[in-house]
């Protein structure tokens, strides 16, 4: 699966301009029609009602608003549509795909998605400078880097 240039585009602004804070959302469709949805970064709510529990904000963090992405998800499984990308920004640092990532987008050591690209997009004082692409290995039972995902 190939990100188009359209959808790349929209991951880039949308990861500019959530800088200083780490942006996070979801491209639905098929490989030749992408939808890209913004989502909300919730962390900073979730650590002003719970510090302890969430001890990291916005700005080094993501939670996708899951209502939000229930909405999305059930939208697009209803259209015949895949869940193709779940992506997120990295200010200020390298687009890699850290434990939280992991943790984030696993349920009991599993991914939801397995067959979803993931994406992170690397943006250093406010000018994408990277990105990097992932996904499930069964075999090694973890994440692996992929070629860039883009056209």
């Amino acid at each position: 699966m190939k990100l188009t240039k359209e959808t790349l585009q929209f991951i880039y602004t949308h990861a500019m301009q959530a800088y200083p804070d780490e942006c996070c959302g979801i491209i639905t469709g098929k490989a030749d029609q992408q939808n890209a949805h913004a989502c909300q970064n919730i962390q900073d709510i979730l650590h002003q009602q719970d510090p302890m529990r969430y001890p990291r904000t916005a700005r080094i963090a993501y939670t996708i608003d899951p209502k939000e992405a229930d909405r999305v998800i059930s939208q697009a499984l209803q259209d015949n549509q895949d869940v193709l990308v779940f992506y997120h920004s990295h200010p200020d640092h390298d687009a890699y795909f850290s434990e939280e990532d992991v943790e984030a987008q696993t349920v009991f050591g599993e991914p939801q998605w397995p067959q979803t690209l993931q994406v992170v997009v690397s943006v250093r004082l406010g000018l994408v400078s990277g990105l990097k692409c992932y996904m499930w290995d069964s075999v090694a039972q973890d994440f692996k880097e992929k070629d860039s995902g883009t056209d």
